[in-house]
């Protein structure tokens, strides 16, 4: 499936197959390939934006570095398109996230060309560590190099990496690839320190100068080159006025150099190949490179959807009548309308503005809206510390990142009772973005934590009335977690109405079976009692809205008027919603067949939402045929 590839990339199969190329030719093969992921990715939505800009980045690696012996670690994995690409999956980038095709980050199951698996942000460096330290305790030489950038050295995680790194002296190179862009613009004091060291002409121009001029000598020994280094610090101070962040970390500081200049990238990684010990490369890019419309609207181009590659144009549905708008767009209209009514609101965010639809909080209420950058933890104590002054931080990071942030949840959010509202958006499973992001383990590991309510809401009216309830009183530390995409209803924005906290509802009532649902699933079982009343099956739908509290008053109800009982979730059944409702039985002494739907113990991978509801069994037809084999269908006159 390569007939849209240019002349040079039609010969490319291999990482070998570049390095026959003169390098005058590998601008060619850049542009060839830059196209190649435009046309494929306005077709099949992906990551755009992030892989056009290191395409000269990625084929100058291959060319230099002999993979898959040297290995590559790609941080977040927005950025391996072209890498893709260029080692073996040409022919089947056309399924590059679609349900049964190779994944959208690098995955080591899929490739040797991919020697660690990512996803989530800021691992690259340690992983690239760890290969580099097991490389040299099995006695084999080679080089591995750790790709950062689209906002990633923002992550605590970076630093402890390069920390270690610098410490260790192993052989690892980082290539900090500093678009100035996560999805969205990037945030914080390192920011404006990278600008300072982009915008330094002066210091890299005579240290580049002096280091090539040094080079001649080098038959002599590296003794020259070592005086330097020693003083190296002062001819900062003097022209930088400060030491260079990443020298002070013991690694050897490269740039910043053009990172769309395929040619000189080629030479410098060259030379670095053959400079031992911890060294990084800074390497300028722009997000979006090569294609007009993804330069001029960078976050809209992260992930655009389908798109026409001529005009830019992004390809919406056009529906006849109006259509219910996402849970996220929910999340931010509500919160604008409740930052209005209580000035304590805040929002934070961890780099998440136009994900999670914190846009208009920025623009109405900027002083009391915050990007802390890609880090959750941050994010988390940050919210605390202003929950401990009164402030009531609506705290939104996806389900599957905050997981980073799992001991801050505890220690210092929960064990101090702090109201603070953790809003888990792409809670469940979120579809193409596959394993790394499917917001499935929340439930199973925040019940387990004290001074926590946890709600999930079924509809776009209960998003809201719970968002206004967790903001109404202090009922401490107070998790909504609600799905990617759109809700069901259009006519969602009713007054606001409170919500008792642990206590569910009966939505339809029935004698042969209870379908206990927590959050979306709802709308699934919602569908499904339809479809078994037209069988003759009488199934009793109660919406339980809270894990924690439980609704221990309903649910005493339910099995004194049950001997059938599914619970369905979506996450995990292991230690979720489901084995509360067991415990709940066992506790109480009751007995009942109780059947759990909801994702199950393995990683789930890439496809639609509707494709994984049906793949875990838990989507209406799911549920109509559990129903159907726990309950003895009656009889139906005809």
């Amino acid at each position: 499936m390569d007939s849209n590839s240019g002349l040079l990339l039609k010969q490319i199969n291999t990482p070998d197959d570049i390095k026959k190329l003169k390098p005058s030719e590998l601008v060619t093969l850049s542009d060839e390939l830059r196209q190649f992921i435009i046309d494929i990715i306005s077709s099949n939505p992906g990551h755009l934006g992030a892989s056009l800009g290191v395409v000269e980045l990625t084929v100058a690696l291959h060319y230099i570095f002999d993979t898959p012996d040297d290995q590559i670690v790609w941080d977040v994995g927005h950025q391996a398109y072209a890498h893709k690409i260029l080692t073996g999956r040409k022919d089947v980038f056309h399924t590059n996230r679609k349900y049964g095709g190779i994944s959208g980050f690098p995955k080591m199951s899929e490739s040797e060309y991919d020697s660690f698996g990512v996803g989530h942000s800021s691992t690259s460096i340690s992983a690239a560590l760890g290969l580099a330290v097991a490389s040299e305790l099995k006695g084999e030489k080679r080089n591995v190099v750790a790709v950062i950038g689209d906002g990633s050295l923002t992550g605590g995680l970076a630093f402890e990496g390069l920390n270690n790194a610098g410490f260790s002296k192993s052989n690892i190179l980082v290539i900090l690839n500093d678009n100035n862009m996560a999805i969205d613009p990037n945030v914080g004091a390192l920011q404006e320190y990278l600008l300072d060291i982009t915008t330094s002409e002066r210091y890299n121009r005579l240290k580049t100068n002096v280091w090539n001029f040094l080079g001649k000598f080098g038959k002599r020994g590296p003794a020259p080159r070592r005086i330097i280094q020693r003083m190296g610090n002062a001819l900062k101070s003097v022209l930088l006025k400060h030491s260079n962040l990443f020298e002070a970390l013991n690694f050897r500081y490269f740039g910043p150099v053009d990172g769309h200049d395929v040619e000189h990238l080629t030479k410098v990684l060259a030379q670095l190949k053959d400079i031992p010990g911890p060294k990084l490369l800074h390497v300028l890019t722009t997000k979006g490179k090569g294609y007009k419309y993804a330069e001029e609207d960078q976050t809209l181009f992260h992930a655009p959807g389908k798109f026409e590659v001529s005009t830019g144009k992004v390809i919406r549905t056009n529906y006849s009548a109006p259509q219910p708008p996402k849970f996220q767009e929910v999340f931010g209209k509500t919160l604008i309308e409740l930052a209005a009514i209580n000035d304590k609101i805040v929002g934070v965010t961890p780099a998440m503005i136009s994900g999670c639809s914190m846009n208009e909080m920025f623009d109405k209420f900027p002083q009391r809206s915050f990007d802390v950058g890609i880090a959750e933890q941050h994010a988390v104590t940050f919210s605390a510390g202003m929950a401990a002054q009164g402030m009531i931080p609506f705290c939104n990071i996806y389900s599957s990142f905050s997981q980073r942030a799992f001991d801050q949840i505890i220690h210092d959010v929960a064990l101090q009772n702090l109201q603070v509202v953790l809003c888990l958006d792409r809670a469940g499973l979120v579809g193409e973005d596959g394993a790394t992001h499917h917001g499935a383990y929340d439930l199973a590991y925040l019940r387990c934590i004290p001074n926590l309510v946890i709600s999930a809401p079924m509809d776009e009216p209960e998003l809201r009335n719970l968002m206004y309830t967790a903001q109404a009183k202090n009922n401490g530390t107070f998790v909504i977690r609600y799905p990617k995409g759109p809700g069901v209803t259009t006519t969602w924005q009713l007054p606001f109405a409170e919500i008792p906290i642990g206590k569910g509802r009966l939505l339809t009532d029935g004698s042969d079976i209870a379908i206990l649902t927590l959050g979306n699933t709802g709308n699934f079982a919602h569908e499904a009692c339809k479809q078994l009343r037209l069988q003759g099956i009488e199934a009793a739908h109660y919406d339980l809205r809270f894990l924690k509290p439980l609704d221990t008053d309903l649910l005493h109800t339910i099995f004194k008027r049950f001997k059938s009982i599914i619970t369905i979730e979506d996450g995990v059944i292991s230690g979720g919603f489901g084995s509360a409702v067991l415990e709940f039985m066992a506790d109480n002494g009751y007995e009942a067949s109780v059947k759990r739907l909801g994702i199950p113990d393995r990683f789930v991978e890439h496809g639609t939402q509707t494709q994984l509801y049906k793949e875990c069994g838990y989507d209406a037809a799911a549920i109509v045929e559990t129903v159907k084999a726990m309950v003895k269908p009656k009889m139906i006159a005809v």
